[in-house]
């Protein structure tokens, strides 16, 4: 019976000890657990970091080296190339000072609208180097073929931007399409445009070399160029010779843009001062003209300025293979013929731009 009762009175302690046991048990499982949910949750969004840095950009429109894919230099410079990638998918920026501003996709606020042939890309390329211009390398063709897209889809194909900086891009058909001047309107009554004009002659003859380039068979630019070649009847109506109406066209963004939104630059002088037509676009922008004569040096074997130094790159830079052709050989007697059919659109024109170009 006395054994009985020590029994009886030590079996609580017992079940005390036991459950003690297993609250231990619990709780050490319980931190087990409560540690690998937190370093699996680590792991995760350390492999997020990483995969945001190295992945490329879903337009393809950006480097790594974000914003300034050339533009590195001057008092806008933002980041350097190291720290650019993760930057650029979150849309910040910062300077050496820690400062930072926030880039977004905007609508442009500048276009250079023409001519095909004038040297609208060489133009592009030499605003390129401005830090305060962030320019669309390709030609989007919104409001011309793609204006069913809408805007936000326009918008989206434009590079990111700062504060300050001036959103363009170029699309050389924008100035003789019909539809373009009221669309371009509605977008923005406040638009910058550019427009590259050149020797309508000679743009010409530049047309024609490069529409034989790609397809050799076509028939002769003498053949092209007349209705009538015996009775000397010039067929305005053929595209590398109706481009060069500028009067006509400029005619319509007139009809909606005052002259002071509309700048023109000399094809001729782009070529022989580079840096002094810049400058003036520069100007037109309302930017400094950081762009110089530094920049440029002749390159006599293509016969047009190349840059010395773009940012980013130790080597000189001229334009691709496809320009500067030799032009095809003309029949002298049809150029003056062509002369002589300009030369009233050109005076008409002279007197719209409030300009003399010189071409003879």
């Amino acid at each position: 019976m006395a054994a009985f009762c020590t029994r009886h009175h030590h079996l609580p302690n017992a079940d005390l000890r036991r459950l003690f046991h297993r609250l231990t048990i619990a709780s050490s499982l319980s931190i087990l657990c409560f540690s690998l949910v937190y370093l699996l949750a680590g792991c995760c969004q350390s492999g997020l970091v990483e995969n945001s840095d190295s992945k490329p950009n879903a337009l393809g429109f950006l480097t790594p080296g974000w914003p300034y894919e050339r533009n590195v230099t001057g008092a806008s410079k933002v980041a350097s190339v190291g720290d650019g990638a993760f930057a650029a998918q979150t849309g910040m920026e910062s300077n050496s000072s820690g400062k930072e501003w926030t880039a977004t996709r905007r609508l442009p606020q500048a276009l250079i609208i023409g001519v095909k042939k004038g040297g609208t890309r060489a133009l592009l390329e030499f605003l390129r180097l401005h830090p305060d211009i962030r320019a669309l390398g390709s030609e989007p063709h919104f409001f011309d073929r793609h204006y069913a897209r809408g805007l936000d889809w326009y918008r989206s194909m434009m590079p990111k931007a700062l504060n300050g900086q001036i959103v363009m891009e170029k699309t050389p058909r924008y100035f003789v399409t019909v539809e373009t001047p009221a669309r371009v309107h509605a977008m923005s009554q406040e638009v910058k445009l550019i427009v590259v004009v050149r020797d309508p002659v000679t743009r010409a003859i530049s047309d024609y070399t490069q529409i034989i380039s790609k397809t050799p068979d076509i028939p002769s630019f003498e053949s092209l160029a007349f209705k009538n070649r015996t009775t000397g009847l010039i067929d305005a109506q053929w595209s590398p010779l109706w481009i060069g109406l500028y009067a006509q066209h400029m005619e319509r963004w007139l009809a909606w843009f005052p002259r002071s939104q509309m700048h023109l630059v000399s094809g001729e002088s782009l070529i022989t001062d580079p840096a002094g037509e810049v400058g003036k676009v520069q100007d037109f922008l309302g930017l400094q003209r950081i762009v110089t004569d530094k920049h440029f040096y002749f390159n006599k074997t293509k016969g047009f300025p190349c840059l010395k130094k773009p940012e980013g790159s130790s080597k000189p830079h001229c334009l691709g293979k496809t320009k500067g052709r030799t032009h095809a050989s003309i029949d002298p007697e049809v150029m003056q013929k062509l002369r002589d059919f300009y030369k009233p659109h050109n005076q008409h024109f002279y007197q719209m731009a409030g300009q003399d170009f010189g071409w003879q």
